[in-house]
């Protein structure tokens, strides 16, 4: 798993038991998923399309610094299968853990369109203007 982003838990990120809201998560995932999904198929117009079931292994707390890992599961034809761990980065306990995030690649017009890829970009190159 590659970890490609940090957050530190701020007071607004917190549910009434004082630990990291769900949907916080939920919400920062998401966004990472997009972004990895961007990079790797080199288009901006993507959208998540699926997310499967999640599962909550520890919290975090007022801060914490998480990290997020996203690693490739598989190159659809017009999507990108992703999975997802979020850990604490001074403990390295999982925090939660997400095994299929579908992300869509879409057309100037909002349809799926094939993308060409079937592997991992590691490389950094600059994103297509569209």
């Amino acid at each position: 798993m590659k970890y490609h982003t940090r957050k530190i838990v701020k007071p607004g990120d917190l549910n009434s038991n004082e630990t990291l809201f769900g949907g916080r998560l939920l919400e920062w995932i998401d966004e990472e998923a997009a972004l990895y999904a961007i990079i790797q198929l080199q288009n901006r117009r993507v959208v998540t399309k699926f997310m499967s079931e999640i599962n909550f292994v520890s919290s975090a707390v007022q801060g914490d610094i998480i990290e997020i890992g996203m690693d490739v599961v598989k190159f659809g034809n017009t999507s990108l299968i992703l999975k997802c761990e979020v850990r604490n980065k001074l403990t390295r306990k999982t925090i939660i853990k997400v095994e299929n995030i579908t992300v869509v690649n879409l057309d100037a017009h909002g349809k799926p369109v094939p993308h060409g890829k079937t592997k991992v970009i590691y490389e950094k190159k600059e994103l297509p203007q569209n």
